[in-house]
């Protein structure tokens, strides 16, 4: 018997963390970045909790992670196509999240910036 797998459950286990939809937005704007430049455009994220992301989001296949030979050791994260693709997506969540903070009275001067 196959067990049925639900494509929204599938989507949400790979980028359901607030924190793993951040580091893909912050890799979609600036792609090829490097450990610190992302963890101070994450506010509140941690050292351990960053670390912990990025290793599940290079597993799942959504980012890729260069070594440089060089010494201290450079490191810059970026976006596999897989995690490119997922670009429509943070738009749209985007877009329904300044609808509603307009509707909350959020004036649209205070958005940051996609």
């Amino acid at each position: 018997m196959t067990t049925k797998v639900c494509p929204i459950e599938e989507a949400i286990n790979l980028i359901g963390h607030k924190w793993k939809v951040l580091i893909i937005r912050n890799l979609l704007t600036t792609d090829n970045q490097r450990f610190g430049c992302l963890q101070k455009g994450i506010n509140g994220i941690s050292q351990k909790m960053l670390t912990q992301q990025l290793r599940q989001m290079e597993q799942d296949g959504l980012i890729s992670r260069k070594v440089f030979a060089e010494v201290p050791p450079k490191v810059e994260y970026s976006l596999t196509d897989l995690g490119r693709s997922l670009q429509p997506i943070l738009e749209s969540i985007s877009t329904w999240g300044k609808g509603y903070l307009g509707i909350k009275g959020t004036d649209s001067k205070d958005f940051i910036d996609d």
